[in-house]
């Protein structure tokens, strides 16, 4: 039994794998915020060259 305690312990105070979720996390935020970004300027971008576009002869 004390064998079992002691290595969930030891399970639970290992932190190898919390930095690479960290950078996972942040990846994934920085990812989320260029798409937003990507769309919204492209829905001004199209919105320009449809103005341009039906100003032309």
């Amino acid at each position: 039994m004390s064998k079992l305690i002691a290595r969930s312990t030891g399970f639970l105070r290992d932190d190898h794998g919390v930095t690479s979720i960290e950078y996972a996390l942040l990846g994934s935020l920085i990812a989320m915020a260029i798409f937003g970004t990507v769309v919204t300027l492209g829905e001004s971008v199209q919105g320009m060259y449809e103005r341009i576009a039906g100003k032309m002869p």
